[in-house]
């Protein structure tokens, strides 16, 4: 069950959100038209020609209600319908040069309304806001296909994923502040003693947002490698981003000309092992061990990169 706070929360977001924009006037951004009325004019100016049971389904609005809004839209001249076999609902509909008007209108009004309020807010919190648009469109839009893009480390990085992956860990499996230690201890030596000709990271990024990362240390041996710390941020686990982090390490891994990558990771952490397995890596080791806070099996995983 959603707890009452999360629920209070999204509904919080939703009253601020409509306030804001002017969402509850009758007509928006002081145009002729209802926040309806605007959205299925934008359909009707970005579709080629399509019917209304196509702008019902997109929109999920009421067929009944779509039907008396396009009713209007005809008797003020701003769209026209064409014959179709099935008839009705299956008929093509497209802008009127008046209707085409209307809607560079309407648009120009808006665009105007959300760049004003953009304005009254200071750099930072434009750029929270609008990333937040963002993540809000991809966890909504089931068609969203922005690509992950794998990059090199930048300033701020680093203490970028020993925060997260502490926090994570901690709301995920109860570690505590150990685990942000050790993570802190491996990234600080990585960053001291980094070797470009062995050694290498990736930040994974959707549309500038980080979503996860993973290192390429050197091991014990001139020919074993280490991968370390691959972290995914929960929203995009299952999309593949793990996998295109743990390819990358090998990959890289391959041509440095490491023989072995190895990796210690603990039982618990189900999905990161099962993207070790589909990637060639073996169990070569486990232990229980007492740390962060817990009771844990730690594991030891190898790939032999000479045989793949």
């Amino acid at each position: 069950m959603i707890p009452d706070a999360d629920i209070a929360a999204l509904r919080a977001f939703n009253r601020t959100y409509t306030r804001k924009l002017g969402l509850l006037n009758p007509r928006l951004d002081d145009s002729p038209f209802s926040l309806t009325e605007a959205r299925v004019l934008y359909e009707l100016a970005h579709r080629t020609d399509p019917s209304a049971a196509e702008i019902t389904r997109v929109l999920d609005l009421d067929p009944a209600q779509l039907s008396r809004t396009l009713k209007r839209f005809a008797t003020r001249g701003l769209v026209e319908t064409s014959d179709h076999p099935d008839g009705g609902r299956s008929r093509p509909i497209r802008l009127t040069t008046a209707g085409r008007e209307a809607f560079a209108a309407l648009e120009h009004k808006t665009r105007g309304a959300i760049g004003a309020l953009l304005e009254t807010l200071p750099d930072g919190k434009r750029a929270s806001l609008l990333g937040a648009a963002r993540t809000i469109s991809q966890v909504f839009d089931a068609d969203a296909t922005s690509a992950v893009v794998l990059r090199d480390l930048k300033p701020g990085d680093l203490g970028w994923i020993i925060h997260r992956q502490a926090v994570l860990y901690a709301e995920e499996y109860g570690w505590n502040q150990d685990y942000e230690v050790l993570v802190a201890r491996i990234l600080a030596d990585f960053a001291q003693a980094f070797d470009p000709a062995r050694e290498a990271a990736w930040i994974a990024e959707i549309d500038g947002r980080v979503v996860g990362s993973i290192f390429l240390v050197r091991g014990d041996a001139p020919d074993v490698g280490k991968l370390r710390l691959l972290y995914v941020e929960p929203e995009t686990r299952g999309s593949g981003v793990g996998a295109m982090l743990v390819r990358a390490c090998i990959a890289r891994a391959r041509e440095v000309g490491y023989a072995r990558l190895n990796l210690w990771t603990n039982s618990v952490l189900s999905a990161a092992r099962r993207i070790y397995e589909r990637e060639g890596f073996v169990l070569i080791e486990e232990s229980p061990h007492h740390s962060f806070g817990q009771d844990l099996i730690g594991q030891t995983w190898s790939l032999d990169l000479a045989t793949r």
